[in-house]
């Protein structure tokens, strides 16, 4: 990649330092989760606005999703602004670096534009945390003109490369007869029997499922009174497994079980998806490489390895459009995602660093996408054989 737009890259990113930090932390101080990131839309839509940035008519269904473009190629980058909490415990997956990365990728690489001859598109991507709204997205035809799409998502370490588990989730109901539970109670049909038939059967029936396969589940509802035989009973089961296709493996299992519960007690059975599956992540070498490669200007030795972590609706979009997803690391003190610990750190400088090295890093990938020659003739083919050229 010409030196020049390195340089140019790195001042950009420099110059927006204030903002991007001060995004960083409006989104850490003001969680919003899955579906309700308002005020977090807001914000990234104003900032764009104010960077020149243009938004169609045509925007995504979801209130707390966005598209915006800056340029006229037909060459087209998209970052994915994630900025969806958790319940209780906000920021604790750390979405307001991830978010405030990607904003400044795309605020780096707007004013060279043209001479990087590609078209920056943003989408706010919400409910990442939930049913998944890249996938929204997706379905919605916001990623139909990328050639290729970038994020980062905050981790305690550094990688690119890494894969993904696929999910998908159930929201499982029992229902059968109540009763006293000592004067009557043969009269009843106990939901909670068929739930504890089904979790055992489940338990069984991971030795035989593929490997790394992971089944969850958690009772939602148990029961009124201890002595009342509960009439209704849910659970939560969650399905992943390292490669999408084994989905349906795990998916078929499972249902055998559950439905097993309620074949020995006599309850009825009621099994709802819980939005949409996540694939499994595929990262594009040659743009994870062009990734590395950035992040060594900035002192940052990348490890590259392909072990699934966690899930993400990123994997959904790493099936249709070329991808990168790396993981940019910060000081949690051994905090893990998913804890209020992590949160706890997501505005401390060594955060603030991985805010501005992640846009950095993104940046630079993308304008190699540009530039280099054979991998942007790569990735123009890829976008042909989609149909979508």
């Amino acid at each position: 990649m010409n030196s020049d737009f390195a340089g140019s890259i790195a001042q950009e990113v420099d110059g927006h330092r204030s903002l991007l930090l001060d995004y960083s932390h409006a989104l850490h101080a003001d969680p919003e989760v899955s579906g309700d990131e308002h005020r977090a839309a807001e914000r990234t839509r104003s900032i764009l606005r104010q960077e020149g940035f243009t938004f169609d008519d045509n925007q995504p269904s979801a209130p707390t999703a966005l598209s915006a473009t800056f340029g006229s190629s037909d060459f087209v980058v998209t970052f994915c602004v994630e900025y969806d909490a958790l319940p209780d415990i906000g920021h604790a997956c750390g979405h307001n670096v991830n978010a405030a990365a990607a904003l400044g990728a795309a605020l780096a690489l707007a004013p060279m534009a043209d001479e990087l001859d590609l078209t920056v598109h943003v989408l706010g991507t919400p409910s990442e945390e939930s049913h998944g709204g890249k996938v929204d997205l997706i379905e919605e035809g916001f990623f139909a003109h990328t050639h290729a799409a970038a994020m980062v998502h905050a981790s305690a370490h550094d990688s690119a490369g890494n894969s993904s588990l696929a999910l998908n989730a159930w929201k499982v109901s029992f229902t059968g007869i109540a009763a006293h539970a000592a004067s009557a109670p043969s009269a009843g049909i106990n939901a909670l029997d068929a739930v504890h038939i089904a979790q055992t059967a489940i338990a069984m029936a991971r030795q035989q499922l593929p490997p790394r396969s992971v089944v969850s589940t958690v009772i939602t509802r148990g029961g009124e009174a201890v002595n009342i035989i509960p009439d209704r009973t849910e659970i939560m089961v969650e399905m992943r497994s390292p490669l999408a296709e084994h989905l349906d493996v795990i998916n078929d299992r499972v249902d055998k079980c559950l439905r097993a519960g309620a074949l020995a007690t006599d309850c009825g059975i009621s099994i709802e998806a819980q939005g949409h599956t996540f694939a499994d992540l595929r990262q594009n070498d040659d743009l994870v490489q062009a990734y590395v490669s950035a992040m060594a200007d900035r002192g940052r030795e990348i490890s590259t390895e392909a072990e699934a972590v966690a899930s993400t609706d990123m994997g959904n979009v790493s099936h249709v459009v070329p991808s990168i997803h790396p993981l940019i690391g910060y000081e949690v003190n051994g905090a893990v995602n998913h804890n209020s610990a992590f949160a706890a750190y997501g505005t401390s400088t060594s955060a603030d660093l991985a805010v501005l090295d992640g846009a950095y890093g993104l940046a630079r990938a993308m304008a190699t996408a540009a530039t280099d020659e054979a991998l942007r003739s790569l990735l123009v083919e890829r976008h042909r054989e989609r149909g979508l050229s």
